[in-house]
């Protein structure tokens, strides 16, 4: 499948900013099953290039001129295909063992501990066990939009009963870094489909031990599915801080207004 895809984040502001920094992956990750044919980030300001830890591609925007506002818009077209039965290919640098380490979004509490125990095994999983602890998160959590903000933990909407994609995702990472099951947060975009919610999306990969394979399997909590040819990944990390698409800090600006326009359309 080919997507076009084309991301706008617009930022407005109350007073004059002094000066902004942000981090962005904003850019498809180089993996087997996706393939960037075109891609382009337009921002004010200078922009460097890197790869970060996680092999994200990944730019370091600063602008240091006064600003009331600021609008970056990431676009292209990108190859997809589905990995087989949700399977990646690829050598991976890091050892999933980094991927088992717990983070402050992802800490364990007596309420998820339940949940991992009534799902999984200790220290392996199959995909089947991995699939199983989706479904019930997905019953456990309601998807709502606005439930909860980008510092809300795992337990926090595992005790709300709502959350959004990313909040499904760091329930179930904590899940498997309880039974020391290697599992890490994706960032991305999915084709909504005939749904008509075209978005930034997250989801995760863990690790499966199954008769025939160990490696990541990647799982979309929030349907309960594994990941297709509809999904372009921009980045992997331990948790939504490693791996948001934009992260950043300001001086000045007074009240901040987001708005952000995904647009997703299947060539």
């Amino acid at each position: 499948m080919r997507l076009s895809i084309r991301h706008l984040t617009k930022y407005e502001y109350t007073a004059p900013l002094a000066y902004t920094i942000q981090q962005l992956h904003l850019t498809p990750r180089v993996e087997a099953q996706q393939h960037v044919l075109a891609w382009s980030i337009s921002t004010p300001g200078q922009v460097h290039a890197y790869t970060d830890a996680y092999g994200n591609q990944s730019h370091m925007l600063t602008l240091s001129a006064p600003h009331a506002g600021l609008a970056i818009v990431a676009c292209g077209l990108v190859e997809t295909t589905a990995p087989p039965q949700g399977r990646l290919a690829g050598d991976d640098s890091l050892s999933p063992l980094i991927y088992t380490v717990s983070t402050r979004l992802t800490e364990p509490t007596p309420g998820i501990l339940q949940l991992a125990a009534a799902c999984l095994p200790d220290g392996k999983a199959q995909t089947k066990h991995l699939m199983a602890l989706a479904e019930h998160i997905f019953g456990a959590v309601q998807y709502q939009s606005g439930a909860t903000d980008v510092f809300s933990t795992a337990s926090d909407a595992l005790e709300l009963g709502q959350g959004v994609c990313q909040d499904h995702a760091h329930l179930f990472l904590a899940c498997c870094h309880a039974h020391g099951i290697p599992a890490r947060y994706v960032s991305g975009y999915i084709d909504p489909g005939n749904s008509g919610h075209a978005a930034s999306h997250a989801w995760v990969d863990a690790w499966a031990e199954d008769g025939d394979y160990a490696g990541w399997v990647s799982i979309d909590v929030t349907h309960a599915r594994l990941m297709t040819d509809a999904y372009c990944r921009l980045a992997i990390g331990r948790d939504y801080d490693a791996a948001a698409p934009i992260r950043g800090v300001r001086r000045g600006g007074g009240v901040e207004s987001l708005s952000v326009d995904v647009q997703i359309v299947p060539q």
